[in-house]
């Protein structure tokens, strides 16, 4: 019953590529027209049919992380590309509903008073400091990368993230920063170094705040950057700059308004914030399951309808809004590499099981990004109009020398 439901299934999802698909009892099926991606799948579980049916995208991260589904040379690139390139097809029957059922879902769901916030932050964040030295840049920015050159090693283009960024602070020396989740420390510490500003980090973290701190301390910088564990919803005062880089996808829907709120609340009349976060370029739409119970619990990737409707509510002005498209496939590709460069390592910290839970998690991510409408989104918001100036040439006054010489 089970395997003639999940043949149905895959028969109306794959219309771009090749899967071939062999079931538990050893029966093969081929599905799909063959241009594009061809995959070959075998299921050595006789539960899995029928957790695929009712819960597609769970059962194929919980298959591949237990190995009871795996891949003909475990091709997760060619994988990952079939099921991207056919989700973007407007869902039908079965997988219909259950899109609508979590869209409706969402709210509870992404429901993160402080407590909640500071479990699922706890979830991700307080893993093992060493599996992060694994495959990220050596200062631990885990946020996209920014690849002005196609060729740029993945710690340049990180640096290049930062000071972009920075520019669009529009900072000067003494400056007030409130940097909303701060991770291990690295952009507060770059900012007090490289521009002479103050700054305030916030983490719910208790490792990377412990990190963090330690840095700052080694640094010399204790005086300038200071680093809380808390809530962002707690701090008060008010600030020249405000900086957010890969947080708001843990906000949560129902706290949007919240979160803006508390954003024009805490700048000055005349400062200026930057809010880097992934984003839908296409409508509200809900989490994976899979990444929700595994990687992220509480994320979500907001819509750039919902980022609107909220920077509308809170009075704030948007000053300037970049969309950046393939950096973080890149940054991804990155991590998914050295990661697997580092596969002995991670299973010594962890095991088989996690290894492939991460490896998934990487890859699945990478291919959203390539494939599916995910992005990143820049934006820069103010109190007041002319906060900023008025054209974005300060952007890139120290690449025009250049640019002017080359064109010569």
């Amino acid at each position: 019953m089970w395997n003639k439901a999940l043949d149905r299934m895959l028969d109306g999802f794959i219309v771009t590529g090749r899967l071939t698909l062999t079931y538990p009892d050893g029966a093969t099926r081929r599905y799909g027209p063959g241009q594009g991606a061809d995959v070959q799948i075998t299921l050595c579980d006789p539960a899995l049919p029928r957790r695929l049916v009712r819960a597609p995208e769970l059962a194929l991260g919980e298959g591949y992380m237990d190995g009871t589904l795996t891949l003909e040379g475990d091709d997760l690139d060619g994988f990952f590309t079939l099921v991207t390139q056919n989700a973007a097809h407007p869902p039908v029957g079965l997988r219909a509903l259950d899109m609508r059922l979590r869209t409706w879902r969402r709210w509870f769901d992404q429901a993160n008073p402080a407590h909640r916030s500071r479990a699922n932050v706890a979830h991700h964040y307080d893993l093992s400091g060493a599996l992060y030295d694994l495959f990220l840049d050596a200062d631990r920015q885990y946020s996209c990368a920014y690849f002005r050159d196609p060729g740029m090693t993945l710690e340049q283009a990180q640096a290049a993230k930062k000071h972009h960024i920075a520019a669009k602070l529009c900072l000067s020396p003494g400056m007030e920063v409130f940097e909303i989740g701060c991770g291990w420390g690295g952009m507060a510490l770059t900012l007090a170094q490289d521009y002479g500003v103050k700054v305030l980090g916030v983490t719910l973290s208790v490792e990377q705040h412990k990190i963090a701190t330690e840095r700052a301390a080694r640094a010399g910088l204790s005086d300038r950057v200071r680093f809380a564990l808390a809530d962002y919803r707690s701090i008060r005062g008010q600030f020249d700059r405000i900086v957010s880089i890969g947080m708001f996808e843990h906000v949560g829907a129902p706290h949007f308004t919240e979160y803006f709120d508390q954003i024009r609340d805490r700048l000055t009349p005349d400062g200026v914030a930057l809010i880097h976060t992934i984003g839908r370029a296409g409508p509200p739409g809900a989490t994976s399951p899979w990444i929700t119970k595994y990687i992220f619990p509480g994320g979500y990737v907001p819509a750039l309808s919902e980022m609107a409707a909220a920077v509308e509510v809170a009075k704030l002005y948007p000053t300037d809004l970049e969309v950046w498209r393939l950096h973080y496939a890149e940054t991804l590709r990155h991590w998914h590499d050295r990661f697997a460069a580092n596969a002995d390592r991670a299973r010594a910290l962890y095991d088989d099981r996690f290894c492939r839970m991460w490896r998934y998690y990487l890859k699945a991510c990478e291919h959203t990004f390539r494939h599916n409408h995910q992005c990143v989104f820049q934006f820069q918001l103010a109190r007041r109009q002319d906060a900023v100036p008025l054209t974005r040439d300060y952007l890139y006054r120290d690449a025009a020398p250049e640019a002017l010489r080359a064109a010569q």
